[in-house]
């Protein structure tokens, strides 16, 4: 007896939240851009050696965090509205109108969780949401009834549209701290499979993040207490390091002559990207890399063989450490104010050097 439509669409709403392949935007997006030739900043050196002297990565140490998941919503899913943020101001004009609503299947899970609950007074509780071409992400998330969701920032991307420097606005915050989107940022255990097999990269920069400590902070620029960001960034957290640190929105390269003998293929293939395509630092926080769960996805984090200690506890292979990078050079130093001004970007928007 051949299903009726009513009871596919049952068996699709039921289906289970893929995360292969995660979000990605077009190939003229900032992100995918390959920095492999790109010049060094002046004070890289220096900007290098002071983080170093501070610690260099958070636990001093290159680790991967897989907490973060990306959730997949067919056309029809269930939708929740964002409720606002019982702890503190909802982040505005920077994020969407408390009231917006966005796609939340049954099976999602905020990060870290197996389902919608999280502590979002003391954890980060991000949920990522993609549905066709619009990416969801917010920050501080948490079900509040059937159909409300507590949130302190929802923000909405694009994915057909390549975004201006100023990304959604200058001074303008996101789910993540320097302004930038999360999924298109991170890895999964699928990519990293399909890389392995050609021997080739993710093809996109990885999100990094550090202790705010460590970041950039001088207050001869002005803005408020002295915080500051570099494109491609577009917001500073609470960076409050020296002046001659790595600022919010750094993008670094891991140094061509990286001797990777020792990693296993998929080590390899993140030390691949990270030469080609580099890491760009989008938040405050220890744990410097962030993948993907592999809670949706085909293939596992054990099977391809990549750990959360692999860049500091591989056998025989040389420790990746913060003197191995090279901070490139993204443009001047921006007082941060906090007065976010919006930009309007629709899909399929394509900017050259900032005008559309």
């Amino acid at each position: 007896m051949k299903p009726s439509p009513y009871f596919l669409s049952l068996i699709l709403l039921a289906s289970p939240a893929l995360a292969d392949p995660l979000p990605r935007f077009p190939p003229g997006a900032v992100w995918n851009r390959d920095i492999s030739a790109a010049p060094v900043h002046p004070q890289s050196a220096g900007m290098i050696s002071t983080l170093a002297g501070l610690g260099g990565f958070g636990f001093g140490r290159m680790q991967i965090d897989f907490g973060l998941q990306v959730v997949r919503a067919a056309a029809g899913s269930p939708t929740r509205t964002i409720t606002g943020y019982p702890y503190d101001d909802y982040y505005s004009p920077d994020c969407e109108p408390i009231g917006t609503a966005l796609p939340v299947p049954a099976n999602a899970a905020i990060e870290s969780s197996t389902g919608l609950s999280c502590d979002n007074e003391n954890e980060d509780c991000h949920l990522l949401v993609v549905q066709g071409t619009t990416l969801y992400e917010a920050y501080h998330a948490n079900a509040s009834g059937a159909t409300g969701l507590e949130a302190q920032c929802l923000v909405k991307w694009h994915l057909t549209a390549v975004y201006p420097g100023q990304g959604r606005g200058e001074h303008c915050s996101s789910a993540d701290g320097a302004g930038f989107p999360i999924a298109p940022l991170l890895f999964n255990a699928d990519e990293v499979h399909a890389a392995v097999q050609s021997g080739g990269d993710v093809g996109h920069a990885l999100r990094f993040i550090l202790p705010n400590e460590r970041m950039a902070n001088d207050v001869s620029l002005g803005g408020t207490l002295g915080r500051l960001y570099v494109r491609p960034a577009t917001h500073a957290g609470s960076p409050s390091g020296p002046a001659g640190s790595v600022p919010y929105g750094s993008r670094l390269r891991l140094r061509a002559d990286f001797p990777m003998a020792g990693y296993s293929p998929a080590a390899q293939v993140i030390l691949r990207t990270m030469q080609r395509y580099g890491i760009v630092l989008a938040d405050g926080g220890n744990v410097a890399l962030t993948a993907e769960s592999d809670r949706y996805t085909t293939h596992s984090w054990s099977e391809v063989g990549l750990d959360s200690r692999v860049f500091d506890q591989t056998p025989g292979a040389r420790v990746v450490a913060i003197g191995d990078f090279q901070v490139l050079d993204t443009g001047a130093r921006i007082a941060e104010t906090y007065d976010c001004v919006r930009t309007t970007v629709v899909a399929d928007t394509i900017f050259v050097d900032g005008l559309e």
